[in-house]
């Protein structure tokens, strides 16, 4: 069961997806350090310093009754609250991520395309009256002997 076990890990395919998960999972953290250390800040900024990271609905008060100065500190009380800011991070986190996957996936098909070989003119073609292969350029047939169209 051993040996098996180590012949389905060893195969490629295995392999492969497992290298895939590990820069996925990499990539993603990337991507998500980028929504909200690069892109949304200055989004808040232009839309009047607001912090996506901090936008939420107060479902049930904590503790100590609001208002409360962040979402940390209502949640520090126990506050139920609604995460909405959190979740536009995510939001436009997915959209970057299936933008790159779909740049990538699209780049891979052009490659692929590129490679496929056109296919080749024909070298033979069929007689009309006697139905044999003869070459494209004849103007007579070989074995009938008619007269072919140009």
């Amino acid at each position: 069961m051993l040996k098996e076990f180590k012949e389905f890990v060893m195969r490629g395919n295995v392999v492969d997806m497992a290298v895939g998960i590990i820069i996925g999972a990499a990539f993603g953290s990337i991507i998500n350090s980028l929504v909200t250390d690069v892109i949304m800040p200055p989004i808040g900024l232009l839309l009047g310093k607001v912090d996506f990271s901090n936008l939420y609905f107060i479902l049930q008060e904590g503790e100590v009754a609001g208002p409360y100065g962040s979402l940390a500190e209502a949640q520090g009380v126990g506050a139920v609250t609604l995460n909405y800011g959190i979740f536009i991070n995510t939001l436009v986190s997915f959209v970057i991520i299936a933008l790159a996957v779909f740049l990538l996936i699209r780049a891979i098909n052009r490659l692929q395309r590129e490679e496929e070989t056109p296919p080749e003119e024909p070298e033979t073609k069929k007689c009309p009256f006697c139905m044999s292969e003869i070459s494209i350029k004849a103007t007579r047939c070989p074995n009938c002997t008619s007269q072919l169209e140009a």
